[in-house]
């Protein structure tokens, strides 16, 4: 049976482990309940993928294109997505645990409830997109673009910040260590006092409650 054939059975709980998908030609299709393992998805075209419940596990994304397609209860875990296409793409209740994204083309994407634990997202480009509330512990966001991003209560417990990019971000409740208040550029971010005043403590300065001003 080809791929064509086997992906677009709805309802079939399987696992394919190792399965060979490069240059499949596969836009527009359902997959609901199938699981990928160590899968081979280069130069996949997956442009209006619609999945449902379905686990990729190590498999690879390099130079695919799942621009336009939507995910629900979906999982990417330790994937590679090298030089990808996810622009215009949905994912709903989804996780990217431990998932690597090289130069991938992500704007615009839609994230709900997506947990983006361990993803290493370095040098990407998300500005000026909706990321509240999403947990995003340990991630690698090295040199990462999240201008004017939406990250209020998202979880940046342990995330690698230097150089990050949060210029004009709303980090209103968010949570983030003392090593990146230090080490992001937040020129221009909204912060709420708790986060003020974190930031001032992990850039040495002391913060005086008892003053009311300068004395006559």
């Amino acid at each position: 049976m080809c791929h064509a054939e086997r992906v677009q059975e709805e309802d079939a709980d399987d696992t394919e482990v190792g399965e060979d998908y490069r240059d499949a030609a596969l836009p527009g299709q359902r997959w609901q309940d199938r699981h990928f393992v160590r899968c081979d998805f280069t130069d996949a075209d997956l442009r209006g993928l619609n999945t449902t419940n379905c686990t990729f596990t190590e498999c690879d994304f390099t130079r695919a294109d799942l621009g336009e397609s939507s995910h629900t209860t979906a999982a990417i875990r330790a994937c590679v997505l090298d030089r990808a296409v996810l622009a215009d793409s949905t994912w709903r209740g989804c996780t990217w645990l431990g998932s690597v994204f090289i130069e991938c083309r992500l704007r615009p994407i839609t994230l709900v409830d997506t947990d983006l634990t361990l993803v290493s997202l370095a040098g990407a480009d998300l500005r000026e997109t909706n990321l509240a509330g999403l947990r995003l512990r340990e991630a690698n966001l090295i040199e990462t673009d999240l201008r004017r991003c939406d990250l209020r209560e998202a979880d940046l417990t342990g995330a690698r910040l230097l150089d990050t990019r949060l210029d004009h971000a709303d980090l209103r409740a968010a949570k983030l260590d003392a090593d990146g208040l230090v080490h992001a550029n937040l020129c221009g971010a909204a912060v709420d006092v708790d986060m003020a005043v974190s930031y001032a403590a992990a850039n040495g300065l002391k913060i005086d409650f008892s003053s009311t001003g300068p004395t006559p």
